[in-house]
């Protein structure tokens, strides 16, 4: 299949960015070629188009696959597997929160939970145990949060995260305007 120039664009692109995010650069161009295809491809596509062995192509889709980033599907009168991906961003971007926060939070926040309540915590210096704490507790805050984030709409998600600068306008203006008697900025509705 032979892809336009945006679409040639974007694929390389988002390969290069999964480099730069730790995922293998032919997972991630298997990816954006789903995405912008907007329809399900078999392996034999997918090689064919990206330029890459088929060997390497089938073990990308079982990475994406465990990331629950593409599912196989079939065609009628065909009996191989097809791979497909959401087209919605806003799924997409809840889908790799949701793993990452699994994959990455959830086994931090248990280490550190086992080293505070180890007998041997307390024989560590004062201040790094301040440390393991303050980094416990910021790590639950951003994985409550996380799943607080997570069950939004994703019209409610896309306000929150348009609020972001308003946030910091709202707590700038208020630090600012403390003990002047000044109005304190409002925040805009949901």
């Amino acid at each position: 299949m032979e892809l336009t120039d945006i679409q040639r664009r974007f694929v390389l692109h988002w390969g290069e960015m999964g480099s730069m995010w730790g995922v293998n650069r032919t997972v991630s161009q298997i990816h954006a070629l789903l995405f912008t295809q907007g329809r399900p491809m078999n392996a034999e596509q997918l090689s064919e188009t990206l330029g890459v062995a088929r060997s390497n192509v089938s073990n990308s889709l079982k990475e994406l696959q465990a990331w629950n980033l593409v599912r196989v599907t079939h065609v009628m009168g065909d009996r191989r597997d097809y791979f497909e991906t959401s087209v919605d961003v806003w799924e997409l971007f809840r889908t790799v929160v949701r793993e990452r926060k699994e994959r990455e939070f959830d086994p931090t926040i248990r280490m550190l939970r086992e080293i505070i309540a180890s007998p041997d915590f307390a024989r560590e210096p004062a201040d790094a145990q301040d440390r393991i704490r303050a980094t416990l507790e910021l790590m639950e805050k951003l994985g409550a949060w996380a799943e607080e984030m997570l069950r939004l709409s994703p019209g409610t998600l896309d306000k929150v995260l348009s609020l972001g600068a308003s946030v910091q306008r709202f707590v700038r203006g208020a630090s600012a305007d403390k003990g002047k008697g000044d109005d304190v900025p409002t925040l805009p509705m949901l």
